[in-house]
């Protein structure tokens, strides 16, 4: 589990073709080299990895293809900046909300403008995801958790204050990227819940 907080900002150092999925190379150096070691898990752009391996400054670890169709890792290059997070451990402070790192779909930005020091960013949700996204409930946004500040259908608005801008991958992110995007986890057990059983 995780927080959406994130801890630094990282980069890919490798991407390598492995029979149909892929292994990454992550440069993590300003995370304690205790909490990325193998089996231990991180998140990298919200997409919950387990360390396979360790290099001088970061880890390695491998991606299935479920998690290649689902996710923007099958765009990722060398050079790319992601959003890092160790996995929550007992006892540490809970500063945004419940986070698994298993990625939903894609979420398209649409634009930002400024609005004070802050800005706000606008999205789209895939098809049949919007009905998870509620006025002030939760969003992970490529491992960063968000507020919903108003939804319209499939797209929906979040406000970056000066520090996540900062502190994130989202001050330099352009219309037209993708993000990762996770629901909030009650949602899917909310949704389980009002099935009728089988």
């Amino acid at each position: 589990m995780f927080t959406g907080i994130i801890q630094s900002i990282g980069g890919v150092v490798a991407v390598e073709a492995r029979g149909g999925d892929v292994r990454l190379g992550i440069e993590a150096a300003q995370i304690d080299a205790a909490r990325r070691q193998p089996g231990d898990s991180v998140a990298v752009a919200g997409v919950c990895l387990t360390v396979t391996g360790l290099t001088p400054r970061g880890f390695v670890a491998d991606v299935s293809r479920e998690t290649l169709a689902h996710t923007t890792i099958g765009r990722w290059r060398a050079g790319e900046r992601v959003n890092l997070e160790p996995a929550l451990r007992a006892g540490d402070a809970l500063g945004g909300h419940l986070v698994s790192g298993h990625v939903d779909g894609c979420a398209e930005l649409l634009g930002r403008r400024g609005d004070g020091r802050s800005e706000r960013l606008r999205f789209r949700v895939p098809a049949g995801l919007e009905r998870y996204v509620a006025r002030k409930g939760s969003v992970t946004l490529d491992g960063v958790s968000l507020t919903v500040n108003d939804v319209d259908g499939r797209d929906f608005g979040v406000n970056l204050i000066p520090h996540t801008l900062a502190a994130t991958t989202f001050g330099a992110l352009q219309p037209g990227a993708l993000v990762n995007l996770e629901i909030d986890i009650m949602a899917r057990y909310v949704e389980r819940l009002s099935q009728p059983s089988a």
